[in-house]
């Protein structure tokens, strides 16, 4: 090469601008850092945010002041799609009301009636339970004494059962049936200590099925052992669950258009028949005196009251001094509060239904659901010209429970149902946010990776 030509290419060189390669980089590994932080920080926020939403599964209710503990609320909502289930974490705790029905969140994908509504007692926390079959509350799904468990038919025809469900740290027990044969198991009433419970099985009398017999037994929760207390022919059964005493020493029942009264050995006490129109009133059925309520209609109207009869000798001890429920299929006694007041579910009949069912074969068809719009829980306060709302529900809310110790506490308050979402919902949406944000990490990552590598090969002016 001349002299020349090697001087020529020098100062061609020498007028090339030089690349930034360094500088270039540092920018790049900043902005790459930045990036990564943000991305980061959006995934701590959604994350946190997650729980809060679980947590409450919508604004909390607000209690009286200066009350605290378990409270009926004045109002439910539905659930929303993608609710908790019991089960689930953060656990609800204690519940004041379980619900069920024909309602957009009680029904499952192919128009099965079997999911169970849950609040809890002190908040509008909302959970839910499939049972997978038409299950009303208070009849067949059972809210325990103390709010803690619920208790629900499961299984199969071949291996039925009794699902106790606990809210508290989210375990679910499975309770064979007691009784060889049975072809459906349901929970019929729990001992006030929540330390048994009665169930009922319904078991084919011959190969056919076309006859079925009727089987009551009280479950020991403790031991599994069973105490058998009654087996008929299958009829109509009116006021269920079982009503206990408060100390758990009788228990009575309806077969048919008779009372009958046991005690927890399963040894008979007596029996007596109802007039007509007239039920074992329900859970709450034994009076603190000691006797027993029955609800009974006035001929030829819609128009329900409760009276006073002798559990020893079913004489009727006239009406009790408590304001009638127009204008339903029946009303359902849930219990006592301090001031004396009944604590009932009034069912409001469907457009489409009787507003009346007259006699006895027609008893079970009260509370049905295509014969029912809505339910209400009222108070009946003595001396009082009307019965007094305290909870509503949306329509297609069709069968409730409520738990004895908010009965007990006496207390309503002001209610709030959640909106929008349920909690399942929000943890699709960070687990989402995770995994959308795992990716972008990692492409980051490899994008820093091969600046450095294109860093490191850069020539060198």
């Amino acid at each position: 090469m001349s002299i020349r030509l090697r001087e020529a290419l020098r100062a061609a060189a020498a007028e090339v601008p030089a690349y930034p390669v360094h500088e270039r980089a540092v920018r790049t590994a900043r902005r790459t850092r930045r990036r990564m932080a943000a991305a980061v920080a959006a995934m701590l926020v959604l994350v946190a945010l997650v729980p809060v939403a679980v947590r409450g599964d919508g604004p909390p209710g607000i209690a009286p002041a200066g009350a605290g503990g378990p409270a009926l609320p004045d109002r439910i909502g539905l659930p929303g799609f993608g609710a908790l289930r019991a089960t689930d974490r953060p656990r609800l705790g204690p519940a004041s009301v379980i619900f069920s029905g024909q309602a957009r969140g009680l029904t499952g994908l192919i128009d099965e009636d079997g999911t169970v509504g849950i609040v809890a007692a002190d908040a509008d926390r909302y959970r839910t339970w499939q049972v997978g079959h038409e299950a009303p509350a208070g009849e067949q799904a059972l809210l325990s004494p103390d709010g803690r468990r619920i208790a629900v038919p499961g299984g199969s025809s071949e291996h039925p059962r009794i699902d106790l469900v606990d809210l508290v740290d989210g375990t679910v027990r499975r309770l064979p049936s007691p009784r060889e044969g049975s072809t459906l198991t349901e929970p019929a009433g729990w001992a006030p200590d929540g330390s048994a419970l009665v169930v009922r099985d319904t078991t084919p009398a011959n190969p056919e099925g076309s006859a079925h017999v009727n089987t009551l037994s009280l479950v020991r929760l403790d031991t599994g052992g069973a105490v058998r207390l009654l087996e008929t022919s299958q009829l109509p059964v009116f006021g269920t669950p079982v009503a206990f005493t408060a100390d758990g020493s009788r228990l009575a029942f309806q077969v048919g258009d008779k009372v009958l009264v046991a005690g927890p050995d399963g040894q008979s006490i007596t029996s007596f028949p109802l007039p007509p129109e007239s039920g074992l009133a329900g859970k709450g059925a034994w009076l603190p005196d000691g006797t027993l309520a029955v609800v009974s209609r006035d001929p030829d109207t819609t128009r329900w009251r409760l009276r006073r009869a002798d559990p020893a000798t079913g004489r009727d001890l006239g009406v009790l001094g408590l304001p009638a429920v127009d204008g339903v299929t029946t009303i359902r006694l849930l219990g006592w509060w301090p001031d004396g007041s009944a604590l009932v579910v009034g069912y409001r009949p469907d457009p489409d239904s009787p507003e009346r069912f007259d006699g006895p074969v027609d008893m079970d068809q009260r509370t049905v659901y295509p014969n029912v719009q809505t339910v209400r829980v009222l108070g009946l306060t003595p001396g009082a010209a009307a019965p007094t709302t305290l909870l509503t529900a949306p329509d297609q809310v069709l069968a409730i429970d409520v738990a004895d110790a908010v009965v007990h506490a006496g207390r309503v308050r002001a209610a709030d149902p959640p909106a929008g979402p349920g909690g399942r919902v929000w943890w699709a949406a960070g687990a989402a946010a995770l995994v959308l944000g795992g990716l972008l990490a990692g492409r980051l990552l490899r994008r820093r990776r091969a600046t450095r590598v294109t860093r490191g090969r850069a020539p060198h002016g």
